[in-house]
């Protein structure tokens, strides 16, 4: 047995010491908010459904009610009051033993964090799952920022062009309504007209770079970040019942503590399947991320390139070759909402 517990491919346990000296810890914000975590998905008593699992966990095991009551609702033509209680008795025996799984599991996994934190057991690592999942979460708030930044530049160039149309007005007006000035007020509003066109059209490319980061960082990367959660949830959840098992296993050996054993070996081995397979997912999202996020960045960076080099360059046709290049397409002269905003 003890070998079918200390057997973990990839993983080790790490033992945490703090040489008893608990007094000077600093104070842990992130002991509170994996606490908070463990506490916060609590028993659903609305569902008709014993489900067994974790405060993370999910739908596993499963039994429909109409199987419970179906045994009791089909028995020989039973009075209408004598059903209803039995159906009433029913749903509150299952929720108190949806709420009584929940307890236990809760307890469990908040006495093996704690137990982490201040030094008094040891969790399961994968060093190489974890450097990659903290490479991501650096990486997305990176791209963060990078994204925050760009909606600044086209928020603050979006304006830019929204006068340079203006002024280009003024010019325009002032050459009708001065005839010594005609040419000069002419050439200008010209300039600005053109200028204020091809503002247009490096906004329509920066939105398109501002719109892919966003999906990029708030959706391809969010999702794989919400799997590594349900798969830190469930490494938790392992730990507690592999510590369970062992403090149980070197205790003594009668008859009571044999069938709890048996027991405790049973939700130690369903938790560990839980956890592999959510370890397993972990590694081949963040392998298809990673590629996605090479293929994407590569064209996006691209494109915000040679945008901006020709917008400033004044290079008119290369500009307008890039949207053609990347697909981008404006909206037409006239229509309610500037071309830069089609996809924001």
């Amino acid at each position: 047995m003890s070998d079918g517990i200390m057997s973990k491919a990839a993983t080790m346990e790490i033992p945490i010491s703090s040489n008893g000296d608990t007094g000077s810890l600093p104070e842990d914000d992130g002991l509170e908010q994996d606490l908070q975590q463990v506490m916060v998905s609590g028993p659903n008593l609305n569902e008709t459904s014993i489900v067994s699992g974790g405060y993370g966990g999910t739908a596993e095991g499963i039994i429909p009610t109409s199987t419970i009551k179906g045994s009791g609702l089909h028995q020989a033509h039973p009075s209408p009051a004598v059903g209803g209680e039995e159906v009433v008795r029913g749903i509150a025996v299952e929720k108190f033993d949806i709420v009584k799984k929940w307890g236990i599991n809760t307890y469990k996994c908040t006495k093996q964090l704690i137990s982490e934190r201040f030094g008094r057991g040891s969790r399961t690592v994968d060093l190489e799952l974890e450097t990659q999942i903290e490479l991501l979460r650096e990486t997305k708030r990176k791209y963060e920022c990078v994204l925050q930044l760009a909606r600044a530049f086209t928020n603050h160039f979006y304006s830019l062009v929204q006068t340079q149309h203006a002024l280009g007005d003024a010019f325009a007006d002032l050459s009708q309504k001065s005839p010594e000035l005609q040419e000069e007020f002419g050439y200008n509003a010209e300039t600005q007209k053109l200028l204020c066109k091809n503002g247009e059209t490096l906004l329509g490319a920066v939105n398109f770079f501002v719109s892919s980061i966003n999906t990029l960082v708030n959706k391809t990367m969010e999702d794989t970040l919400m799997t590594v959660k349900q798969y830190e949830t469930a490494r938790l959840e392992y730990d507690a019942y592999r510590t369970d098992l062992e403090e149980l296993s070197m205790g003594p050996r009668d008859a009571s503590t044999l069938c709890r054993l048996d027991t405790a070996q049973s939700q130690f081995q369903s938790h560990k399947d839980k956890y592999e397979k959510l370890r397993a997912d972990v590694a081949i999202k963040l392998k298809f991320l990673e590629e996605n996020k090479i293929k994407v960045m590569h064209k996006q960076l691209l494109l915000f390139h040679n945008a901006i080099s020709a917008y400033f360059a004044g290079n008119q046709q290369q500009l307008e070759q890039t949207l053609k290049q990347f697909n981008i397409k404006l909206k037409t002269p006239g229509a309610e909402k500037p071309s830069w905003l089609e996809e924001q």
